[in-house]
């Protein structure tokens, strides 16, 4: 009866371990518990006990994760702002990132921007968006468009 009130104490504790973390942390061991509390009530010996405890948490855990983070865990969803990288922009305060200075306009929207290679981008060049980092985009100057210089 002592080891049945343990793995009844193990499967509640992992359970409330379970609802307080934010991720899957114990639901296997859980499980585990369960399994172990039935030998228990049948009357099984102390190690075949803890071979199910560790059988059934093992399995447990290899069948039931890959499911669980499938449909349980969140998938990175793009943000509007991660929709504008690739997108064409027009410079209109010249890019120098010696003077830590350059405004973009994309899609009506005027962003703080930097040049990738370090170059100095005057204004009214298309440029291509290659990161958001914070508030500022990184670009390069687009090949075969129009620079104002020329």
């Amino acid at each position: 009866m002592g080891m049945s009130i343990f793995w009844l104490i193990a499967l509640v504790a992992f359970g409330v371990l379970e609802a307080v973390t934010v991720g899957l942390a114990s639901v296997w061991f859980s499980a585990g518990a369960l399994g172990a509390l039935i030998v228990s009530a049948a009357g099984g010996a102390l190690w075949l006990q803890i071979a199910v405890f560790l059988a059934v948490s093992f399995v447990t855990l290899l069948l039931a994760r890959p499911l669980a983070q499938k449909f349980l865990i969140p998938k990175h969803q793009a943000t509007n702002a991660d929709r504008i990288v690739g997108s064409q922009a027009v410079v209109k305060r010249e890019i120098d990132n010696l003077k830590g200075q350059g405004l973009v306009s994309v899609a009506g929207v005027v962003w703080t921007a930097r040049a990738e290679g370090g170059e100095v981008i005057p204004v009214g060049t298309v440029v291509r968006i290659l990161r958001i980092e914070g508030v500022k985009v990184f670009v390069v100057p687009e090949p075969g468009a129009p620079n104002p210089e020329a």
